[in-house]
């Protein structure tokens, strides 16, 4: 499943070199665990790859929704990138973290008086606007604080991403953006071609998330350069930036077949070039945004196993520490895991078992019909890839405190977030 596992000579899972049973005895569980090695090595393969097929004319920005905390923004800082924010909350914290202002875009159907503001200050490099109400905020306040700001108008391709209709987002039925096939993004380009501070330099899209096919980018870049093409015939704008958004799919499973990085990038550079040489335009510096497929699988959980329920000719549930609080991904999108005994790793997976939470829902689950180990209350339970979107959408349901996140590297461990203690959970209570 990964190259970042092996089984060491206890038959213990490790990961990174480090080994998890003996993490989840060092700093207990549930317990986050980031490959940071992995982390680091998918970032330069955008990098490469970038610089291989587009000549060095683009960036990778780390969608940090994915995974946010303030060691992620540096090790993507120190491997090159940008980071994609979408609220006031990521983007302070990345700039706590030292990063860039200047190579930061920030997103969001709904960015308050406030965030705009506080972006304006701290002169964030991009704000990808989705609305008109949005826009004429911004050139207002702008105007008011007497700076520019280069703009990204975020538009809906019409592309039907083939995935799940919770994390489709290109399609005309969203909240994000402006509709190409309506003219309402055209219609907004040619508001910015009025106002004075906010300066509209290029064209945003995200057609959903957990994408394995190359086509639906194709099409959306080959969509939003036509739409290039007719803002600088009809609104006299030259638009140099295209941001094509994430949304690249993960192996969660072995059923899941992505495509390799480097290949995607390869087709879609071909669509753009030669949908930029049919409209007579330069090829635009190309920004995308990975998230998921920077920490995705670079990422476990580690649970101790608790109750063992056996219900004979139902199924048998086996309960952990954790759950949806500090994976919530199941019960919203019913999505698929690998499980692994961590400390019986090296032996077949012959039981059969739903992997169940400790919160007061029936649906607080974590797997179905998941294989795994013979099992055994006391055990460590690993979860794999849940380095994206776990700790990211933890909660404090039922007053659960959320777990630390460890990152490993060449056998060594280092929490990068502490484990929320009691005293966490009553901080702001009056």
């Amino acid at each position: 499943m990964n190259e970042s596992f092996s089984v060491n000579r206890e038959g213990h899972l490790t990961i990174g070199g480090a080994d998890t049973v003996a993490l989840a005895r060092e700093y207990g569980t549930p317990l986050y665990v980031m490959d940071e090695g992995m982390i680091r090595d998918n970032c330069r393969r955008y990098r490469r790859a970038i610089d291989e097929f587009y000549g060095g004319r683009g960036i990778a920005a780390y969608a940090s929704k994915a995974f946010s905390c303030k060691e992620i923004y540096r090790i993507v800082q120190q491997e090159g990138m940008g980071v994609d924010v979408v609220s006031e909350g990521e983007l302070y914290t990345s700039l706590l973290a030292g990063f860039p202002a200047d190579k930061i875009f920030f997103h969001g159907n709904n960015k308050s008086e406030g965030e705009l503001q506080f972006a304006i200050r701290q002169r964030v490099g991009y704000i990808v606007v989705d609305n008109l109400r949005e826009l004429h905020t911004l050139e207002h306040l702008l105007e008011r604080e007497g700076q520019e700001m280069k703009i990204l108008l975020r538009v809906k391709p019409g592309v039907d991403a083939h995935t799940h209709q919770f994390i489709r987002t290109g399609q005309i039925d969203s909240k994000f953006g402006f509709a190409l096939e309506t003219g309402e993004a055209l219609a907004a380009a040619r508001e910015c071609a009025a106002l004075r501070r906010a300066r509209l330099v290029g064209l945003h899209c995200h057609i959903g998330s957990q994408i394995f096919e190359v086509e639906p980018f194709c099409l959306a870049a080959r969509r939003l350069i036509g739409l290039m093409g007719q803002i600088r015939r009809e609104c006299g704008l030259e638009l140099g930036m295209l941001n094509l958004g994430g949304g690249f799919g993960i192996k969660y499973t072995e059923e899941d077949d992505p495509v390799p990085y480097e290949r995607f990038m390869e087709r879609v550079s071909l669509a753009i070039h030669e949908a930029a040489a049919a409209e007579g335009l330069p090829v635009p510096y190309v920004v995308l945004e990975p998230g998921r497929s920077i920490v995705g699988r670079a990422g476990i959980t580690l649970y101790t196993v608790g109750a063992r329920k056996e219900i004979p000719g139902v199924r048998t549930y086996l309960s952990v520490d954790g759950g949806m609080t500090d994976n919530p991904r199941y019960a919203l999108y019913q999505s698929k895991y690998e499980a692994i005994v961590a400390n019986r790793a090296g032996e077949p997976k012959t039981e059969t078992v739903t992997i169940a939470g400790r919160c007061c829902e029936s649906g607080d689950l974590l797997a179905e019909g998941a294989k795994v180990q013979p099992c055994s209350p006391g055990d460590i339970l690993a979860v794999l890839s849940t380095g994206a979107y776990n700790y990211s959408m933890a909660s404090n349901y039922n007053r659960v405190p959320r777990p630390a996140v460890v990152m490993v590297k060449d056998g060594k461990s280092r929490v990068v977030v502490r484990r929320e203690s009691l005293d966490d959970l009553v901080r702001n209570d009056l």
